[in-house]
């Protein structure tokens, strides 16, 4: 019952209630971008989401323009691409904040599987083969609460399928206040995505 309606209903309802809340930041945030590095204030990329479909993600711009597109634990010297502002965003996770338009078009949830590049192919072919991209991708998930990009590609799909093979308001509820704890710590963002 959860699974089917009230994850969604929920969505919706705390998306809107946040858009409204972090409007006044947002906008700060989008001035602090421009006025800090030249490029939009934006990054859109195309990821894997339910059923592996691809959608358009919004996040707000943490790199260089021109930054080479490959995952962040094949970059050598990424601190030497992420923009002053960049690096508040990231730890903070602020640069997230975006992809609420996302939860609102239904393409994520809150709560699942992060939303994958094809700079991580391999987790998303072994998505499919399980089934765990049968549920929408979420802000933070089971994956991330457990190592994010501490752990490896396989751990990774593990936990993914673990998620949604086992959706529950406890589930849900136990991730959300396990990624506070983590932004606050600071734990296993030291390669975060873009």
């Amino acid at each position: 019952m959860y699974k089917k309606y009230f994850k969604r209903f929920f969505d919706v309802a705390f998306g809107i209630l946040f858009l409204v809340v972090v409007m006044i930041p947002g906008i700060v945030i989008a001035v602090l971008i421009k006025l800090t590095s030249k490029g939009p204030v934006f990054f859109v990329q195309d990821r894997f989401g339910q059923h592996s479909k691809k959608f358009r993600i919004y996040k707000f711009r943490t790199m260089a323009v021109g930054t080479p597109s490959v995952a962040n634990q094949d970059f050598t010297n990424i601190d030497s691409y992420i923009t002053p502002i960049g690096k508040i965003l990231r730890a903070t996770s602020l640069d997230e904040l975006p992809q609420i338009i996302n939860i609102l078009h239904g393409e994520m949830s809150f709560i699942g599987p992060r939303p994958l590049a094809s700079t991580d192919i391999e987790v998303v072919e072994i998505r499919k083969t399980s089934g765990a991209d049968q549920v929408r991708p979420g802000i933070t998930g089971l994956a991330q609460v457990k190592g994010r990009n501490l752990i490896t590609n396989e751990d990774k799909a593990r936990f993914d399928f673990e998620y949604s093979t086992n959706v529950s308001l406890w589930l849900d509820v136990t991730i959300i206040f396990r990624t506070a704890t983590s932004v606050i710590l600071r734990s296993g963002i030291n390669a975060q995505e873009r």
